[in-house]
């Protein structure tokens, strides 16, 4: 079935009976199964690797299988993630690779206790802030290490807060919910969710969460899933 599909996207550059030549399979063989109505499975792919490179061209061509996969599950199209790499695979389609310099930004605090995942991967919210999603990058330059961290709204998807600084302190992540607070005049009942962090977990962002009068919800240690989205 792959060599045929090889041999319909090349006649317009090779003859059919030169390609069914070169790769041993007939030409009535072919013609076969370009004839063949397409199966029910074949007509979804197709459908969900429109939806898949919407997403992707969205995303500025940066985002990976996971990030595909939340936004689509956020979306109300359940599939595998597996079905989705493999869908990106076979289009050509990749997210932007890091090389192996690559700085981790999750520093965990064994002796601080982490909040509970309210949110269990679910990245849906029917209303503005109701849900803020937050991480931390870097942005490298030609001198050091920028850090980043910012904060976006589940359901509208913009920024709403962001900070950078040359360290990774817990004042970075609170600076950024400053601004979040600021912009969206200061909403209550709102659920934080980020990974594990120590800047998450750090005495002075709970305070800072508290008097907000927020929910922290954290993922799980060395799971990107659990916040793909902000991945």
């Amino acid at each position: 079935m792959n060599l045929f599909r090889f041999i319909d996207a090349e006649k317009a550059n090779y003859p059919i009976s030169f390609l069914c030549l070169v790769l041993s399979v007939s030409r009535s063989g072919y013609y076969a199964w370009k004839e063949r109505p397409q199966s029910r499975r074949s007509v979804e792919d197709a459908s969900l690797s429109a939806k898949i490179r919407e997403i992707h061209e969205r995303g500025r061509r940066t985002c990976g299988y996971p990030r595909v996969h939340a936004e689509l599950n956020a979306s109300g199209l359940r599939c595998g993630r597996r079905r989705v790499a493999r869908l990106m695979r076979e289009a050509g389609i990749h997210g932007c690779l890091r090389g192996p310099r690559r700085r981790s930004t999750t520093r965990c605090n064994k002796n601080a206790a982490p909040a509970p995942d309210l949110v269990d991967r679910c990245f849906l919210a029917a209303t503005p802030d109701c849900l803020w999603l937050a991480d931390i990058t870097y942005v490298p330059t030609g001198e050091r290490f920028l850090y980043l961290s910012f904060i976006l709204d589940a359901c509208t998807r913009p920024l709403l807060g962001w900070s950078m600084a040359s360290h990774l302190r817990a004042e970075l992540v609170v600076d950024a919910l400053q601004m979040a607070l600021w912009r969206r005049g200061s909403p209550s009942g709102v659920i934080h969710h980020s990974d594990r962090g120590s800047q998450y977990t750090a005495l002075s962002f709970g305070q800072r969460l508290q008097e907000a009068g927020m929910f922290p919800s954290m993922g799980r240690v060395g799971s990107a899933l659990d916040n793909a989205m902000a991945e």
